[in-house]
């Protein structure tokens, strides 16, 4: 196993930039883009190896990996108490709990049903 299998690479096509886009979040900031997808990963997987080799050379020590990761399903997510009590009066006028409200509106932000 290389030293890169253990970061997430992501490439995914932009609206925006009109063109596949290639990130590595957490080791590598901004990206690699082009016209075709599997270009687009040989690219970034090239740049993820340099960037571990230059951290390397310079002994630091590597961000945490990112790949691989077992999740737990819980996260603490801390608001301000106004933001609190917002969202607890729409979960109450929905009819839910704030759990269940939370999750909804998480899941239409990434686009889950």
């Amino acid at each position: 196993m290389k030293p890169s299998d253990n970061y997430l690479k992501i490439v995914e096509w932009s609206e925006e930039d009109g063109c596949y886009v290639g990130t590595c979040p957490g080791l590598i900031y901004g990206g690699v883009h082009g016209d075709d997808e599997a270009k687009v990963y040989q690219e970034l997987c090239q740049v993820v190896a340099e960037a571990i080799e230059l951290y390397e050379a310079d002994k630091e020590p590597l961000p945490p990996t990112t790949a691989n990761k077992d999740y737990s399903g819980r996260f603490v997510l801390r608001v301000g108490k106004e933001l609190h009590r917002e969202i607890s009066i729409k979960a109450l006028r929905a009819g839910e709990s704030l759990n269940s409200y939370c999750q909804k509106v998480l899941k239409k932000a990434v686009g889950q049903r």
